[in-house]
């Protein structure tokens, strides 16, 4: 764990990540007065505070997700001073709104990233995800970063070529008189593949959970194609469809509607075959909304950082390839988590039935 400096501007408490000078708490995992949240994922966003702030394009996603909470938002790039503390969010292209948190004070700048996914490397060239803005590297001080894939072996294939084998596994399941079933979160990974799923194939059903934020991002101004719940799907229809489902459903009942289907797991995890045999799949998709060994690599070298903090995942690693670089890296021990697990419980239980599941 590092040690924070008398005039660190952020510092880590028993309730999270903390900005003493300004009085409040970045993505805190237990209850405070004043949260700054970068996105919705429920260990990020948890409930219980008094007051958040958050980027404005997520505000829908966090109020599907928190409920009747006090919150403010901010455009990307709008500043906001409190306590002296010069407060910014910029894009983190991790998932519908999600932010990097930039905040300046006594001459320093600290950003925190939250989780990312960069563009460049990572994604194949420039590729976009166009359910999200796009990560935009900021200059600072000190860079507060995730890990999640801090390890070589985490490279992305490219964007494309990946939603084009996935359409192709649909499309082939089709001809042969079986549905599709893919697992992925609900939020994020689940519109960023319903986006770019072919229109001539067949019907894109989802799981309620799913759906519910289907809704909340075409609200949001996202434009995702036509979707919908298994009931209002004709029985003759379901042998083509796709069926996008967050992981928990994978041993439920729900799945007995479909007949005979294949599955598959989209997830960063998918690079390892031994996590792809314990899921039990027929197929695995290396998709993540997580910068890979690449794109944590170009996004640190981009911020211009003299000093890095590497918060959760893989940072052993991260942290030793910074400091073989020279950089003053340390780590804070977190309680951020994995995403598919916690927000299982956000999500709702795959047996909650056909229609759309509460996010409560």
């Amino acid at each position: 764990m590092a040690e924070a400096l008398q005039d660190d501007l952020v510092a880590l408490r028993k309730e999270g990540l903390f900005c003493p000078a300004g009085d409040f708490f970045i993505d805190p995992w237990q209850p405070v007065e004043r949260a700054v949240i970068t996105h919705a994922h429920a260990d990020h966003a948890r409930p219980g505070h008094a007051r958040y702030l958050a980027a404005a394009s997520g505000e829908k996603v966090l109020r599907a997700r928190l409920g009747q909470v006090t919150l403010d938002t901010l455009d990307y790039g709008e500043p906001i001073t409190h306590r002296g503390v010069r407060i910014t969010f910029f894009p983190a292209g991790h998932v519908l709104g999600s932010a990097q948190v930039r905040l300046e004070a006594s001459g320093a700048t600290w950003v925190a990233s939250g989780d990312y996914k960069t563009a460049g490397a990572g994604l194949g060239g420039r590729e976009q995800d166009p359910t999200c803005a796009p990560f935009e590297p900021v200059r600072c001080d000190v860079f507060i970063t995730e890990s999640t894939f801090g390890l070589p072996i985490y490279r992305w294939p490219r964007q494309s070529v990946l939603m084009g084998e996935i359409n192709q596994w649909w499309r082939d399941n089709a001809r042969s008189g079986r549905a599709s079933v893919l697992f992925c979160y609900a939020l994020g990974k689940a519109q960023r593949v319903i986006a770019a799923l072919a229109q001539d194939i067949g019907a894109i059903v989802c799981h309620g959970a799913v759906q519910n934020l289907n809704a909340v991002y075409r609200e949001s101004g996202i434009a995702l194609p036509d979707t919908h719940l298994v009931q209002d799907v004709a029985a003759r229809d379901l042998a083509r469809a796709i069926v996008i489902a967050p992981p928990s459903a994978q041993a439920s009942t729900w799945l007995k509607r479909f007949g005979e289907y294949s599955d598959a797991f989209a997830s960063g995890w998918m690079q390892l075959r031994g996590t792809r045999r314990r899921r039990g799949v027929d197929r695995g998709f290396v998709l993540s909304d997580h910068a890979d060994w690449d794109g944590l690599r170009s996004a640190i070298a981009e911020t211009g950082a003299r000093r890095v903090i590497v918060t959760h995942g893989q940072v052993a690693p991260l942290v030793r390839a910074l400091r073989e670089e020279g950089i003053d890296a340390q780590a804070f021990e977190t309680e951020f988590g994995n995403e598919e697990d916690i927000d299982a419980a956000a999500d709702g239980k795959a047996d909650a039935g056909d229609g759309p599941t509460s996010l409560g």
